[in-house]
């Protein structure tokens, strides 16, 4: 038996700009964090009573007698990219899928991680990255960028470049620790209540593409000033919520899907009870909502936000791993004599 623990994202700056499409032109980055929040996948080869093969529980229960009959497309699609068979699969999570957190990105790396290790192999992180995002973007052609499955896998706060030729590059944000403490103590997250498919959004999202180019471009560069202000001691931590404002602002002009009238409302409520700043993770459309608040002003936020969740969390720079590993024997059936 195979368990895997992988942690969700959080995207501050440069997202859109990881899509294949715009940095392959334009180059893009994101800066970005892993936090302790997390989704596990337990993976097992099915024992050979049942008159079924494979069995998967998530939001549903799936038997079934063949990797052909399977509905969840990534699962489906990543059995049959590394010759899995007779597997009992569990996925379970901290938070809710579809709410902005790169939650399927994230199962779809535990998951390689558990097939990995269930046929005794290694594979490290940048494999894992890569195939979620092969499996995710090609096999199950699902819309959207690069940075949650590579986020996921090395976990940490990270600058990710991309860069036009089709590589990346994961860089580490070198912030002391009391300032990394202090900006986690200044980030209030809070859940809306509305959930919606990443790739929905980002198909909404790619009508007048042309048009917000610019947008994204000025985004990219966000992340230059992001990386500086935490990077450098000498500079007001408090401007990167004010930052997180300004990329929200250009975030809102990029898509239709991006926002509604219910996410500028709780928005507007969190800023004018005193967050400096903030954003909409994700794709847009709904999720969480996280704001940058300083010390004197968060009791002033919590009161304003409390018909929302708010969702503590500690940043965290794991990534991926292995939390149980119990080996199997297993011989495929027509090898059995």
């Amino acid at each position: 038996m195979i368990i895997t623990k992988t942690p969700f994202r959080m995207s501050f700056f440069g997202g859109g700009t990881d899509m294949e499409s715009f940095f392959q032109e334009y180059g893009g980055a994101v800066l970005s964090t892993t936090f302790d929040k997390y989704c596990y996948v337990t993976v097992r080869h099915l024992p050979r009573f049942f008159d079924y093969s494979t069995e998967l529980s998530y939001s549903k229960i799936e038997r079934v007698k063949s990797q052909s009959d399977i509905d969840h497309p990534a699962i489906r699609n990543a059995m049959k990219m590394l010759d899995m068979h007779e597997i009992r699969l569990t996925y379970e999570a901290d938070l809710p899928a579809r709410s902005g957190l790169g939650t399927s990105s994230s199962f779809a790396v535990g998951m390689l991680n558990a097939f990995y290790c269930l046929k005794g192999k290694y594979a490290d992180k940048k494999r894992l990255a890569d195939e979620a995002i092969y499996l995710e973007r090609v096999l199950c052609n699902e819309a959207g960028g690069w940075q949650d499955q590579i986020a996921a896998s090395f976990g940490g706060m990270n600058r990710i470049n991309f860069n036009k030729d089709g590589s990346y590059g994961v860089n580490p944000i070198i912030i002391h620790p009391d300032r990394k403490k202090k900006l986690n103590d200044n980030l209030l997250m809070f859940f809306t209540g509305f959930t919606r498919f990443s790739s929905d959004m980002q198909k909404a999202n790619a009508t007048g593409y042309a048009e917000k180019i610019k947008q994204l471009q000025r985004m990219h560069e966000l992340v230059d000033e992001a990386e500086r202000i935490l990077e450098d001691k000498h500079s007001d931590l408090d401007d990167f919520g004010r930052l997180l404002d300004k990329t929200w602002r250009l975030k809102r002009q990029t898509g239709g899907a991006i926002t509604t009238d219910s996410i500028d409302g709780l928005y507007d409520r969190g800023i004018k009870a005193g967050a400096t700043g903030g954003k909409l993770l994700g794709a847009g459309g709904g999720g969480f909502l996280v704001f940058y608040v300083v010390e004197d002003k968060k009791i002033s936020v919590m009161e304003a936000m409390k018909d929302l969740l708010y969702i503590p969390f500690c940043f965290e720079d794991s990534g991926t791993q292995v939390v149980h590993y119990t080996p199997e024997t297993y011989v495929p059936k027509d090898e059995v004599v």
